[in-house]
């Protein structure tokens, strides 16, 4: 008898505990409707991202990530940005590649950017702000439009935002503890269509080839001046524009006389028709053209003697670090060195 209860109470747990997990395990979300159709599974990861600058305040010598460490930023104190959006390597599956628009990668520019921001560092004692991209630009390009560098892919758009939002928290606190800076967008170009490799620098201030290849009496006038991403630098120096442009007190007239050729200096005014990049999305939006006190440069570097390896990083980042700490003093009358 005792044999057949204890039977009863183990059947009639066995059942309950299989009504429990039918029940449980049961969700309408999975039941096919009523024509018999099973629902497709939803995979998408869903995210809600916080809002800008809730990693904020962002304070000098610490270092801060977006969304999966798809962008690095570095918070500096001094009035000077480095940015190098097209250096990353990261390939996540979860954002599609990008299928239109360039999507080569400008080779160790990642690489080299660090380096000059140690450069910069040592030299003054006090560090820039240097924003970093760490996707390859296969998957999301932040020198160009949200349409264009993001493609519809909300993890790429909100990758290109924190990378935007970084650089203009940089430029507010430069404002607003300086007064003005420099911007440099760290760039690489590699050889032309037909084969030829530049070796020189080009430098460019939304000035195009052409026009740089017109005589300094047509380029140094008001207009070109306020077309130009150094416009507020500029209208604060002492020098006339084509000085700060190509002449004698020219980034790369300084970077010249390191022993690295740039268009445009005083030896290579312009391009001469050849192939040449004058700036782009960042120059344009970070520099001063529309407005502001932060005075943009974008750097495009050749990689051989410059991008191949520690070395070049090194020497080539100590030579604009000196490029750089000239010029400021020269066209704003002040030092870096803290």
């Amino acid at each position: 008898m005792k044999i057949i209860t204890r039977f009863r109470y183990w059947l009639y747990y066995c059942i309950v505990l299989v009504f429990l997990i039918v029940t449980g395990c049961d969700d309408s979300a999975d039941k096919p409707d009523e024509n018999g159709i099973q629902p497709p599974v939803d995979t998408t990861k869903q995210d809600t991202f916080p809002a800008l600058g809730h990693d904020g305040p962002y304070s000098p010598d610490s270092i801060y990530y977006g969304r999966e460490s798809y962008v690095e930023y570095h918070a500096g104190n001094l009035p000077i940005i480095l940015s190098a959006p097209h250096g990353g390597w990261k390939v996540p599956d979860e954002i599609p590649d990008r299928t239109y628009g360039t999507t080569v990668t400008d080779a160790n520019t990642y690489q080299l950017t660090k380096v000059l921001m140690d450069s910069i560092t040592a030299r003054f004692g006090a560090k820039p702000h240097v924003i970093l991209s760490q996707l390859k630009r296969i998957k999301l390009d932040p020198n160009r439009d949200s349409v264009e560098a993001a493609q519809d892919d909300k993890y790429a758009l909100r990758a290109w935002q924190e990378y935007h939002h970084y650089i203009e928290n940089a430029k507010k606190q430069i404002s607003s503890n300086f007064g003005s800076g420099l911007f440099l967008d760290m760039h690489g170009h590699g050889e032309n269509p037909d084969g030829y490799y530049d070796l020189r620098i080009w430098l460019g201030y939304l000035i195009r080839g052409s026009e740089l290849d017109q005589n300094d009496e047509v380029l140094n006038t008001v207009s070109y001046k306020n077309k130009s991403s150094i416009r507020a630098l500029a209208d604060s120096s002492s020098y006339t524009f084509i000085d700060l442009l190509r002449g004698k007190t020219s980034i790369g007239t300084l970077l010249d006389s390191l022993g690295y050729a740039c268009v445009p200096s005083t030896k290579d005014t312009g391009p001469a028709g050849s192939r040449y990049f004058n700036g782009g999305y960042n120059t344009v939006r970070h520099g001063s053209r529309d407005g502001g006190s932060i005075s943009a440069i974008q750097i495009e570097a050749p990689k051989p003697g410059i991008r191949e390896n520690q070395a070049t990083w090194s020497k080539f980042s100590s030579a604009l670090t000196t490029a750089v700490e000239e010029y400021y003093q020269l066209h704003l009358n002040r030092s870096l060195k803290r």
